[in-house]
């Protein structure tokens, strides 16, 4: 008796713990709706991605798209301190660096601020900055950096 007396308390604190697990989970705000792990970062990547495609793989660090790649940035960052690889557009916006390198539209939502960026892409691309009527609020020539105010910003065609 003995034996099974302490096997039973193992099997009861192991259904404790798997439920206040569970409870947490559930109750944890970071958990999105199909209960997996929502990063802070992925919380302020869909605030500005109209479109939220599927990222491709989150991690603490990065969420991943096909052509994109969002990471935290400290706020005070300026243009001269924006790493961008070649090939690709970076940018600032309220905190969050977004590094594009696929040539298509991206919509945006909650673009505001000023922030900075980098157009490192190939020599004489043109990266351009829409109004929410899909006029063009402005452009960038690559290599350009800088400052840019970003509201409002509805969409962005990095090629």
């Amino acid at each position: 008796m003995n034996i099974i007396k302490p096997a039973a308390l193992l099997l009861a604190a192991s259904a404790l713990v798997a439920g206040s697990t569970a409870a947490a989970t559930a109750a944890d705000p970071a958990t999105g709706p199909d209960g997996t792990r929502v990063t802070a970062l992925q919380q302020a990547a869909d605030r500005v991605l109209a479109d939220r495609p599927e990222p491709l793989q989150v991690t603490a660090d990065a969420v991943k798209y096909e052509g994109l790649t969002v990471t935290k940035a400290p706020r005070t960052m300026g243009a001269q301190d924006l790493a961008c690889g070649y090939g690709h557009l970076c940018m600032v916006v309220k905190g969050t660096k977004f590094d594009f390198y696929k040539c298509q539209t991206w919509n945006l939502t909650n673009w505001t601020g000023d922030g900075p960026f980098t157009n490192n892409q190939t020599p004489g691309t043109v990266a351009k900055f829409f109004n929410r009527d899909g006029s063009v609020r402005w452009t960038s020539t690559a290599y350009q950096a800088g400052t840019a105010t970003w509201d409002p910003i509805w969409s962005l065609r990095p090629c």
